[in-house]
């Protein structure tokens, strides 16, 4: 099976030496060369990257990378199985090979991460209180006029309390394509419509925060047959700091 997993990176750091897996240089454009392949090659939106973060990697894949199934994971976090240890050796361990990701490819057409469970927020007040709402409404707006066929899809999400995030996936490469052709042309089109300029750092992360959410809509339209795996971190959480920010969300709006 000719299979590449992504694995999106902007700094040097400990890569699998599985074959599957294929280290791109996200944002790559101006920046000083880390050894992998970069996304700014060919057709590329690498210059956008701080407001994309990982599709710039995703863009340069879809128009650049022949393969007949492709993936994304990110340079600390891995599809694993789920009966890893907590030390570093141990989660490393437990990544996915090339094998693990044949094997269920077999079977199924979408591997996802398992889903994040916002519990007292839907996916959309959830993203009202951590971001710019007039984003997501504007999006809203675009897949009405340009794919108003995904229009239900888009509210059975955002009423849901879980997500798939992360952006991390393994399918098909005429999928991935398909995919991409829908989500890009969404993209673009808000970022024809919306001003950033006044955004800090974080939230000029806009489009990569959208595009978590779009890849469930087109999910949900879709109705692939998927099947969630585990997903190890390869630094500490600090669980702590992530549930304070979490409630300041919600309590300041």
């Amino acid at each position: 099976m000719d299979i590449k997993i992504l694995v999106a990176t902007h700094k040097a750091y400990w890569m699998p030496e599985d074959d599957a897996y294929m280290p791109v240089h996200v944002g790559r454009e101006g920046k000083q060369d880390l050894g992998f392949t970069g996304d700014n090659t060919g057709d590329n939106i690498s210059l956008k990257n701080a407001n994309y973060c990982e599709l710039t990697g995703l863009y340069w894949a879809w128009k650049n990378l022949q393969c007949d199934y492709i993936g994304l994971c990110h340079y600390r976090r891995y599809f694993a199985d789920s009966h890893h240890g907590s030390d570093l050796d141990a989660k490393k361990a437990a990544i996915f090979h090339k094998a693990d990701y044949e094997k269920l490819l077999q079977s199924y057409d979408v591997i996802l991460p398992k889903k994040r469970n916002y519990y007292i927020e839907t996916v959309r007040s959830q993203y009202e209180h951590a971001h710019n709402k007039r984003d997501l409404d504007e999006v809203e707006r675009i897949i009405a006029e340009h794919y108003p066929e995904y229009s239900d899809a888009f509210a059975k999400v955002m009423g849901r309390t879980k997500l798939h995030i992360l952006n991390m996936f393994a399918m098909k490469k005429e999928l991935f394509d398909e995919y991409c052709a829908w989500l890009f042309d969404i993209l673009f089109e808000l970022e024809k419509r919306i001003d950033i300029s006044s955004y800090n750092q974080y939230e000029a992360r806009v489009f990569g925060f959208l595009s978590e959410r779009l890849f469930n809509v087109w999910l949900e339209k879709k109705q692939l047959k998927v099947v969630e795996a585990d997903v190890v971190f390869l630094e500490k959480i600090n669980w702590l700091d992530k549930g304070w920010k979490f409630l300041m969300r919600k309590v300041k709006g």
